[in-house]
């Protein structure tokens, strides 16, 4: 009887020791702060700004730049091609074309084969659609 009492008390070790052990963080899951982190009070410049994120990111050869896909995000042609294509939903800005594709929540997340765009450029493009997606 103390026997099967040992051999359980001891599987039940050898289960608890296995269990600690296979409990591993493999991936981390960062929850995207509400855009209200970028500061309300901070006029976002589309040249300042957001410019320098689509110029490393975005037009580059074989993705939006002069001749490639629509819409044209070479310096210069970039604000009118996303006012008049229509990628900014001052009304509902969570619902702009562009802060969707950045996202990745209409489809692949832009710049296409690259990790996910950090949280605070998705809140800075959010928070300048905010403001008005102003050519400033």
């Amino acid at each position: 009887m103390s026997r099967k009492i040992t051999l359980g008390t001891l599987l039940v070790c050898v289960m608890v020791i296995f269990g600690l052990n296979s409990c591993k963080k493999d991936v981390t899951v960062i929850i995207e702060p509400a855009a209200s982190s970028i500061s309300s009070t901070k006029v976002i410049s589309f040249a300042s700004d957001i410019v320098p994120i689509i110029n490393k990111s975005c037009a580059v050869s074989g993705c939006h730049a002069s001749g490639a896909k629509s819409p044209d995000l070479s310096e210069g042609k970039a604000y009118s091609a996303l006012n008049n294509g229509g990628y900014f939903n001052k009304t509902t800005p969570e619902k702009s074309k562009l802060y969707l594709s950045l996202t990745g929540k209409s489809g692949i997340a832009m710049p296409v084969g690259s990790a996910s765009n950090p949280s605070n450029i998705n809140n800075l493009v959010l928070a300048w659609i905010k403001q008005g997606a102003k050519n400033n």
